[in-house]
């Protein structure tokens, strides 16, 4: 009769440990895996750098202390470091249930002859749907009439045609980006009558959403009325979005940052902002986060702020543990693995 597999999950309190073991007894059944469970303190408490990988949680005593004997780990945050690495000699599996494993050193699991798997696409649906939750309350001023009403007004004035809101139908709306986010937001604005244009070098014209139109980045901002960004963060699109490209976009439209912050110079933003160059602005991601408590972007009246929280809904939190159990399952049975950041591993292996 074979033994139970030792397996770590270290889930968190978005990524919750019953869902990962659910899911995980879901691969093979329970009697497959001898289960012990870590829960890392985030987002209680914020992610950071551990030794030498970013956007982690926990520490790599506990980690180590926790994966002993364990050859397969399921984990959101958890920090995979040379250190934990060179502690943890039964370790096989790394499975990240996030779009991308920042915790993990990829370099040194290879070396330790470890897989590393990635969760791409876990929060897509959630993504998208928040970035038109803040695009129509951007164009929709719905923050400014809460506030209003909160304050126990009835302000009428916001009828006046000055100072009434957009609408997405009819309107020409850019997507910078048509992966699998901007993708799902533009099949939406279709729906809602939008004309929708997308701004992808990488991206195959043919494979776009039907009703929408690839461009290149200037055409689209020079012509929509919102402008929203989905775009991968490299080098060459760090800062895409400066003081030009602003100022590039009709006077009087949108702009919507759910991706990420680095593509965005948020100091020119805040001057189109008050300029009213931009009418509006919806923003989950930033340059520097948190964002700083005396930033001039929390005091504009015509800006929408999250707190990075486009990515979060119960949701991605069920399909990211079960995708990192399905990774789990790939290994119980002798699979390759179907999304794995170190494909180095499996040919040394």
């Amino acid at each position: 009769m074979n033994q139970p597999i030792p397996a770590l999950v270290a889930g968190d309190d978005f990524v919750l440990n019953r869902l990962l073991v659910e899911a995980l007894h879901a691969e093979g059944g329970a009697s497959a895996w001898r289960v012990r469970e870590l829960e890392l303190p985030w987002p209680h408490v914020p992610f950071g750098p551990v030794a030498e990988v970013n956007e982690a949680s926990g520490s790599e005593e506990e980690m180590i202390e926790a994966l002993a004997g364990a050859r397969v780990c399921l984990t959101q945050m958890g920090p995979l470091t040379e250190r934990v690495l060179a502690a943890s000699p039964d370790l096989e599996l790394f499975a990240v249930s996030r779009g991308g494993p920042v915790n993990a050193d990829l370099a040194a699991a290879t070396r330790h002859g470890v897989r590393v798997t990635y969760a791409p696409g876990r929060n897509a649906e959630s993504t998208a749907e928040h970035t038109l939750a803040l695009m129509l309350a951007a164009m929709r001023r719905v923050p400014e009439a809460h506030d209003s009403m909160r304050a126990g007004r009835w302000d009428s004035g916001l009828y006046a045609y000055q100072a009434t809101g957009l609408e997405i139908s009819g309107s020409t709306v850019g997507l910078v980006g048509g992966g699998a986010i901007g993708a799902r937001v533009a099949r939406a604005l279709v729906a809602l009558g939008a004309e929708v244009l997308i701004a992808d070098p990488y991206a195959d014209p043919a494979t776009l959403p039907d009703g929408t139109r690839a461009v290149p980045l200037d055409e689209l901002l020079a012509a929509s009325h919102v402008v929203s960004l989905h775009a991968r963060l490299t080098e060459e699109t760090r800062g895409l979005i400066g003081a030009a490209e602003l100022a590039a976009m009709p006077r009087g439209s949108v702009l919507v940052n759910c991706a990420r912050g680095a593509l965005l110079d948020y100091t020119a933003l805040a001057e189109a902002l008050a300029e009213g160059q931009l009418f509006a602005a919806g923003l989950d991601v930033y340059d520097d986060e948190p964002l700083a408590a005396d930033h001039p972007l929390r005091r504009a009246s015509n800006v929408v702020l999250t707190p990075h929280l486009a990515g979060a809904s119960r949701a991605v939190a069920r399909r990211a543990a079960r995708l990192v159990a399905a990774e789990a399952g790939r290994w119980l049975r002798g699979e390759p693995p179907l999304n794995c950041a170190n494909p180095a591993v499996l040919a040394a292996s």
